[in-house]
């Protein structure tokens, strides 16, 4: 051997300090993939933890207005075991009738609902939809004549459409 081989010799790790180093790149490996494991069932979880929440939020989101709205269906109840116990006194019964559409338009205010003003106005697809056409010589083209069914936004958003008739020049 030259030596110029001897030292290219002394270079090459002996084997067990290959095997060491291959050993100990392997428990590295092990933790990383079993950290990786643990951190993907995890977040799992918690995905799934989310969808259960979300799906509670949901199904729940509306609880205080279904609470309040039991008052007007005991109200309504009240009406009806009142009417059939005498039959006679109509005046009270549309007494109870308009107090308890008072207060369905309390709540309806509260929760910044209002109703979609259309007789007189310009139809608009956003907010009506046209079930009848009829011919007008006295209205605009497309001027609302009349609403079938109210139309109603919470806030800036259209809940229902109002069902309207739209005038059409002849």
């Amino acid at each position: 051997m030259t030596p110029e081989n001897e030292q290219d010799m002394d270079d090459i790790p002996a084997e067990p300090q290959v095997a060491d180093a291959a050993e100990t790149l392997r428990k590295d490996l092990d933790e990383a993939k079993d950290r990786y494991i643990r951190l993907f069932a995890e977040f799992e979880n918690m995905r799934k933890r989310h969808d259960r929440e979300r799906s509670q939020i949901i199904k729940y989101a509306h609880e205080e207005v279904i609470i309040e709205m039991l008052g007007f269906y005991e109200d309504f109840e009240r009406v009806i075991v009142a009417a059939k116990a005498n039959p006679s006194n109509a005046s009270e019964l549309v007494k109870g009738i308009e107090m308890i559409y008072g207060r369905m338009q309390q709540l309806l205010k509260k929760y910044d609902v209002r109703e979609i003003e259309a007789v007189g106005k310009k139809f608009d697809h956003n907010c009506h939809e046209a079930l009848m056409v009829e011919e007008s010589a006295e209205h605009e083209d497309g001027t609302v004549l009349e609403v079938f069914q109210k139309g109603f936004m919470l806030g800036d958003r259209v809940v229902r459409t109002a069902k309207v008739k739209v005038s059409k020049k002849n």
